[in-house]
């Protein structure tokens, strides 16, 4: 049995502007450009850890 890796998709729903440089620094790293942009992760701690703390403007599904 292959098991694949589950997969997230996140979708950025706010914008960046006048939030803290680490948060910006979050997006960045997670491959977000623009408002409603979408990227897909291996669902991964450390994958989970950034969403955690970006949740407030994304939105998450799993895949």
């Amino acid at each position: 049995m292959n098991a694949q890796p589950k997969k997230i998709r996140v979708t950025l729903k706010r914008s960046v502007i006048g939030r803290p440089d680490a948060q910006r620094k979050v997006v960045s790293a997670l491959g977000l450009r623009k408002t409603n942009h979408t990227v897909e992760h291996l669902d991964t701690p450390v994958i989970r850890g950034m969403v955690g703390a970006i949740s407030h403007l994304i939105s998450v599904e799993e895949i």
